[in-house]
């Protein structure tokens, strides 16, 4: 078991900026100069179609409703053709919370892999208009942009069937190290471990942030996901992660456990930091020997797409700011009722005017 993070109390205190133990402690009172970045995500970068769907086209495509799957490019063009209308946007999860984040006035970069394609700069377009810096250079001559496939349900939940594309070549050599020294926290979608040099990449980028003295964050994006890699995500969970989102599902597939209080006991063993959302429930966040209990913001489900995007965005917002953990949970939650109310992933209304934020 890894050191119990120490946690810093930011300006107006309560907060939880934290450090990890004795050994990262020396490293960051070495190196901790000024941040040029509050969060830099890291992730597949997909274009996003949005479509909505009966319950009966999901049985008859064959889908588990409320996952995600891989699909290679004839299912992907199978599922194109036999879906209604759409909306197409940049999307994949780190890229959506770097987005919201960045809304709410935090400074963000976002680091994935698209093609020299036309949705390559569509994605590098959209994205960059949004606020976020985007540095990566585009795949040239090889697989095309990913895309990631939705369909809506009437309750609001999502299915997704994604086309990883260019997205698998992300590696090492793709992280700016420089740049993820100079970001407060360096966030990692959990969905990038389906790729074999993400892994490296993802425990690389997590080694030069903490030796900058930074945190490190992850989330763990799909209970699939997390079944699909559990032993390489609780390993990276446990060495090097500060701060982990994760939803009731997710929490208790990466433990195990046999209900949530019991992955609640695990995550805080291993975590110095944890936001779990629960939906309707709100979300439980944990710190050591504290546990907070944040309300659900009252809103009509929509669409569920990007919820735990933009509450991960909100909490992070927050936290760079120096807020106390509960705002920070209601930052979150604020964030990501809004995303539910209305389809699509990214926010339509003033996100920094209902938070209340200066």
């Amino acid at each position: 078991m890894k050191p119990a993070a120490r946690l810093l109390s930011p300006p107006g205190g309560g907060g939880a900026l934290g450090v990890r133990g004795a050994a990262s402690t020396q490293q960051g009172q070495r190196a901790m100069t000024a941040t040029t970045f509050d969060i830099l995500g890291i992730g597949n970068a997909i274009l996003d179609v949005q479509a909505r769907a009966e319950d009966a086209f999901l049985a008859a495509q064959g889908m588990v409703k409320g996952s995600m799957a891989l699909i290679d490019t004839d299912r992907a063009e199978a599922i194109y053709a036999a879906m209604g209308p759409g909306i197409e946007s940049s999307g994949g999860s780190a890229g959506n919370t770097c987005a919201v984040a960045a809304t709410l006035g935090a400074r963000v970069a976002y680091l994935g892999k698209v093609a020299e394609d036309t949705l390559g700069q569509a994605f590098a377009h959209d994205i960059r208009a949004a606020g976020v810096t985007f540095p990566t250079a585009p795949l040239s001559g090889g697989a095309p942009t990913a895309r990631c496939l939705i369909l809506v349900t009437p309750d609001g939940q999502r299915t997704m069937n994604t086309y990883l594309g260019a997205c698998v070549t992300f590696g090492e050599d793709d992280l700016d190290e420089a740049m993820i020294a100079s970001a407060a926290v360096t966030y990692m979608e959990g969905y990038l471990f389906d790729p074999p040099a993400a892994q490296a990449a993802f425990r690389r980028a997590a080694a030069v942030a903490h030796q900058a003295g930074r945190q490190v964050s992850l989330s763990l994006s799909d209970p699939f996901c997390v079944g699909r890699h559990r032993d390489a995500f609780r390993a990276l969970v446990a060495r090097q992660v500060d701060i982990l989102f994760a939803n009731e599902d997710e929490i208790i597939s990466l433990y195990e456990a046999d209900s949530f209080e019991t992955a609640m006991q695990a995550v805080r063993q291993e975590v110095g930091l944890a936001a779990l959302t629960r939906s309707e429930k709100g979300s439980v966040i944990i710190a050591g020997d504290q546990t907070i209990e944040i309300a659900a913001e009252p809103t009509k489900v929509v669409d569920t797409t990007g919820a735990g995007d933009a509450y991960a965005a909100g909490f992070l917002a927050a936290l760079t700011k120096g807020h106390a953990l509960a705002e920070c949970g209601r930052w979150g939650s604020v964030a990501a009722a809004e995303c539910i109310s209305h389809f699509g992933a990214r926010p339509q209304a003033d996100l920094k005017a209902l938070v209340g934020a200066k």
